[in-house]
């Protein structure tokens, strides 16, 4: 079963002390170490972070609060830094146990996913991955390592969120804000002077003096300024406004304007229209490097920028009373930054100046905007529904992929219940394996990352004879129901099906193996005698790693290296030359051979091969002249899993279904042949019987 994802090896983080973190955070601060009762009874410790006799944090240890196990068994141990204000500061991790860094993943990685959380409120629904929807912040995963931060997620902010609770800092009960949108159609005629008199458009009015005054003892006063009897002159006039409101748009750009601009923009996106004179919004700064350095929208904690793909050009505006303007702009506020219409947001202007050869001092003023409400339409505020576990959000977000997966298994289902009709027709037989043996390797392998592995039974081994738990193993669906669907087939087929039909390794060589075979690429055979005592290597390999899994684990996961399926599969190749070299080797293998690996070094093969006599059911058929005389199906068997004698290997066989193709063939399998020419003389005779009859 599951505990780690395919081939994974156990990694395990030298511990950092909590104290030495809390010591670099805060320098100068006291920590009391303090405990604090739950709404359930439960004790919560922590830390009380005070400065100048001030409570400036609180921090925890998940561990602590809400352990829950990542893929290695062990839970992902972090400090967490939360605000007296109910706002997620900081978070590190402390120690972990997860192989990730043995699967090409560096650890620095978990420490960019956890620095996603400064600036978010504990009362943010904090998603991992996926799409983003309404009411949810969305973080960014790591792939290859999903379920990990999903734990490391959960442990956050429910720890978080508990404490907090008991705390005060947030209610007990919250109800989420929905984002507002924007009322459509508005038609109304509004001249330049109507849009800024209601508010829709807004002005930031800058002097000379108003910039002299902003510089005034930093280490840019007095350079780049102005005469005295200038200062009230104007510095920079600029308007600005959301130009995707109806009835700011279509008056500001006319109709047929403010349908194009409305079909460029995605769903959740905004457009902030800028119109100025004077200091440059602009700049130059994004003809270098494609940022507008000078601009900036502010809202809750977002700081959104905006890049050179986010420019569009204004080149007139529509009202006859509107002023003139040097510089007239559209930026899209991308959908991904969580902007909200309904929520106040500033417009922040950036004023550079420049103190020396690559230094600068900068400054900042900012306008308000509010859309007024009789613009927007605001959804009621929702209750925050109960969270899912973890379990059940994993199996959510998977749940079009165990769909597909589904439906696939049910297919080969089908085809193996109606094996002995469909092996009468080979031809059809043959491209519905290859097309399933083509949705192994593309869905099951590379999309789903659903090859399991040596490493896999191990760890179930392990579980089984310690602390067992079925949450541990439901953490990757699809890798579960792979070892559910591996279970019933091995019950009532034997072990051939996985290895023939829905391991995608071995899926992957005999693609390869027909495509040579269509190249007329020659193919070599050993021997049976050689080959039949080179299967023995694959269960040796499974003996060692067995072995050094008593012993070490973690050392088994390492050497169960030979197993090239995390390299084919989880990583694509991309990973150390070593890794990749051996992979395409005995992928090339395949070009000459059919399933090399699967026949003579496979771990996994020999594990599932164990309990083979268990099966329920022997669903290949065969005669009592097989292998005695005749010789087709242990001649024309691509794996040589048909002994001499002509009994099938079933610890060998992948049930390919190529021996019941020629064993239902009249014009293939020689006792059928013989069994029709003696019909045929029978009848011949019959007949001669007949007519001399009826010539007595």
């Amino acid at each position: 079963m599951l505990l780690s994802s395919p081939g994974w090896a156990l990694f395990v983080s030298e511990p950092v002390p909590a104290d030495r973190v809390l010591n670099e955070r805060y320098p100068d601060a006291g920590f009391l170490s303090e405990r604090i009762e739950s709404a359930t009874g439960k004790a919560l410790p922590y830390w009380r972070i005070q400065q100048a006799g001030e409570t400036v944090a609180y921090a925890f240890e998940t561990n602590d609060l809400h352990r829950v196990p990542a893929y290695s068994g062990e839970p992902v141990n972090m400090l967490v830094f939360i605000s007296p204000e109910g706002d997620y500061l900081h978070a590190q991790v402390l120690e972990h146990h997860e192989p990730i860094l043995l699967v090409g993943i560096p650890e620095s990685k978990l420490h960019d996913f956890t620095d996603q959380y400064t600036g978010l409120s504990l009362t943010d629904r904090i998603k991992v991955g996926g799409n983003r929807t309404s009411g949810q912040v969305q973080l960014d995963g790591i792939s290859g390592a999903t379920v990990t931060v999903m734990v490391m997620n959960v442990g956050i902010t429910r720890g978080a969120t508990e404490l907090a609770r008991a705390l005060g800092l947030i209610e007990a009960t919250e109800r989420v804000t929905l984002p507002a949108s924007i009322k459509k159609p508005v038609d109304v005629d509004l001249s330049w002077q109507e849009l800024t008199g209601e508010g829709s458009v807004r002005r930031l009015h800058l002097k000379n003096e108003d910039i002299r005054e902003a510089f005034s003892g930093t280490a840019a006063e007095g350079i780049d300024e102005v005469p005295q009897d200038q200062s009230q002159e104007t510095f920079t006039d600029i308007y600005y406004t959301l130009i995707d409101l109806p009835a700011v748009g279509k008056n500001i750009l006319g109709d047929d304007e403010y349908a194009w601009l409305q079909s460029e923009l995605k769903p959740g996106e905004h457009v902030l229209a800028l119109f100025g004179n004077g200091y440059s919004y602009k700049g130059s700064g994004y003809v270098r490097g494609g940022i507008f350095d000078r601009i900036q929208l502010l809202q809750n904690d977002l700081a959104i920028s905006f890049r050179d793909l986010d420019y569009i050009r204004l080149q007139d505006i529509y009202l006859d009373d509107a002023p003139d303007f040097s510089e007239m702009s559209m930026f899209i506020i991308r959908d991904h930054h969580g902007f909200d219409p309904g929520q106040p947001f500033q417009f922040e202007l950036l004023v550079r100046r420049q103190v020396g050869a690559i230094d600068s001092v900068f400054t900042s003023f900012k306008g308000d905007y509010q859309v007024l409400e009789k613009y927007l339409e605001r959804p009621e505020p929702a209750v925050v529904e109960p969270e899912r576990s973890l379990t059940e959000q994993v199996w959510y977000d998977k749940r079009i992929e165990i769909a597909f997966l589904i439906a696939g298994l049910s297919v080969l289902l089908a085809i193996l219940f109606f094996q002995d009709v469909l092996v009468r027709y080979p031809r059809f037989l043959h491209h519905v394996r290859t097309g399933f043996l083509i949705y192994t390797v593309g869905f099951i392998g590379w999309y789903c990352a659903g090859q399991i592995s040596i490493v896999n039974v191990f760890t179930f081994l392990q579980a089984f004879m310690s602390d067992f738990d079925w949450q541990m193993f439901l953490l990757d669906p699809i890798i579960f129901i792979m070892w559910v669907a591996v279970a019933v087939t091995a019950l009532l087929w034997g072990r051939g099906v996985f290895c023939g039909w829905l391991c995608p390794f071995g899926a992957l060589q005999e693609l390869i193996n027909e495509v040579a075979r269509k190249l007329k690429i020659p193919q070599f055979e050993l021997p049976f005698a050689v080959h039949e005592r080179l299967w023995a290597i694959k269960y040796l390999i499974l003996l060692a790693l067995f072995g050094l899994s008593i012993q070490s684990l973690a050392l088994a996961e390492q050497y169960a290296e030979i197993e090239p399926f995390k390299t084919t599969f989880l990583l694509k190749f991309s990973r150390e030359w070593g890794f990749v070299l051996w992979a395409g080797l005995i992928l090339a293998t395949n070009l000459f051979q059919r399933k090399t690996f699967c026949r003579y070094l496979c771990p996994l093969g020999a594990a599932l091969s164990v309990p083979t006599n268990i099966k329920l059911f022997d669903w290949l058929k065969r005669r009592d002249e097989c292998g005695k005389p005749c010789r087709v199906c242990a001649n024309e068997c691509e794996i040589q899993a048909i002994q001499p004698d002509g009994t099938i290997n079933q610890r060998e066989c992948h049930y390919c279904l190529d021996c019941q193709m020629t064993y239902f063939n009249e014009n293939k399998c020689p006792p059928l042949i013989k069994k029709a020419k003696k019909e045929k003389q029978r009848l011949k005779a019959s007949g001669r019987l007949i007519e001399a009859t009826e010539v007595n």
